[in-house]
């Protein structure tokens, strides 16, 4: 290769790294399994296929649940089969997928947006796609193949986006929705000191035993936006559960896809931190984080009634959240991934 034509390559890696590949070039069908509906990150699957159709056009992208999926390879004839979601019901079973796309050439990938917490069942999957992304960084490295890569979730702006009101009514100071998973509720319980001076809403399954300020309510995600409006802070608290990992019991480290969410929402939001990675992704100027009562009563006093600094900050986070965190970016990320590595 001459210097120019070196040149001339690496010109069009930054290009495709920054506008990602030729739409005209690839047709895409995305698969999952499951009930959607049963999940606590019900509309993923949604918000993945618009990053989808944002990387290679609507007209592009195919979405099918995983038992049409084989028929669906068969039609289209994919240059790509991207899987996604839960591997562990019984009911999902996506071999039958990979089979039909390798009789038509496609490339097929796999995102496990449940990891860490189905880990034990990864073998289920781990043979059946050329590559697997997973939602955790952590947990991503005990799939023990090659081709793992890290892909955090993230925010949908036509679902998660709402512009900031300065003029907004805060009637709540502290809000949380959530399962009442047990490390959900210990944190809680260590916090009450605080929070029983508060006028919070705690809110989902699990909850309603704690008393006032507490519902075992369910939401939809319009209404949990609307309740970020009429927050001060919005506590982001992890979950650790172990539906299937008890063979390593790995801990999640990455971000779930609320915080992105919310940021997107305009939260403001208290993070709180164990193993999780969050200055990968945020600043300490966009979202604070506490690890224990001294320094959630700290952030309480520093930020619940200065309104300027609480709107600065959660501008930066939706910014940021706005450029870099959308389910666009991530899937572009993956198709830079399968680019590299000569698959696409």
């Amino acid at each position: 290769m001459s210097a120019g034509e070196g040149q001339t390559a690496v010109k069009d890696r930054d290009s495709r790294k920054k506008n990602g590949p030729k739409r005209k070039e690839h047709k895409v069908l995305l698969c999952s399994g499951g009930r959607y509906e049963s999940h606590a990150n019900a509309q993923v699957r949604a918000t993945i296929m618009e990053g989808l159709e944002d990387c290679f056009g609507k007209g592009n992208v195919v979405s099918v649940h995983v038992t049409a999926a084989a028929s669906a390879i068969h039609t289209l004839q994919p240059a790509l089969v991207f899987a996604m979601g839960s591997y562990l019901p019984e009911s999902t079973y996506f071999g039958e997928v990979s089979r039909a796309a390798k009789k038509v050439g496609a490339v097929t990938t796999f995102w496990a947006t449940e990891d860490p917490y189905e880990q034990d069942a990864h073998y289920q999957i781990a043979n059946d796609f050329d590559v697997i992304f997973s939602c955790d960084r952590w947990g991503h490295n005990f799939y023990q193949r090659d081709r793992v890569f890290h892909l955090p979730l993230g925010a949908c702006p036509k679902q998660h986006y709402v512009p900031l009101d300065r003029q907004a009514d805060k009637t709540i100071d502290v809000l949380f929705c959530g399962v009442a998973f047990s490390s959900r509720k210990e944190v809680v319980r260590n916090l009450m000191p605080v929070l029983q001076q508060l006028n919070i809403r705690i809110i989902g399954p699990g909850w309603g035993e704690m008393g006032v300020g507490f519902s075992d309510a369910r939401i939809e995600k319009q209404q949990l936006i609307e309740l970020y409006s009429r927050s001060r802070l919005v506590l982001n608290l992890g979950r650790s559960l172990h539906f299937e990992n008890k063979r390593f019991m790995i801990s999640p480290s990455t971000p779930g896809p609320r915080t992105f969410e919310a940021a997107a929402a305009g939260a403001f939001q208290v993070f709180h931190e164990e193993t999780y990675e969050l200055r990968r992704y945020y600043e300490a100027d966009e979202i604070p984080v506490f690890s224990n009562r001294d320094d959630f009563e700290q952030i309480v006093n520093r930020y619940l009634r200065d309104d300027d600094l609480r709107f600065e900050m959660a501008r930066k986070a939706q910014e940021r959240t706005m450029k870099e965190h959308l389910y666009g970016n991530r899937i572009l990320q993956a198709v830079n991934y399968l680019m590299d590595e000569g698959l696409l």
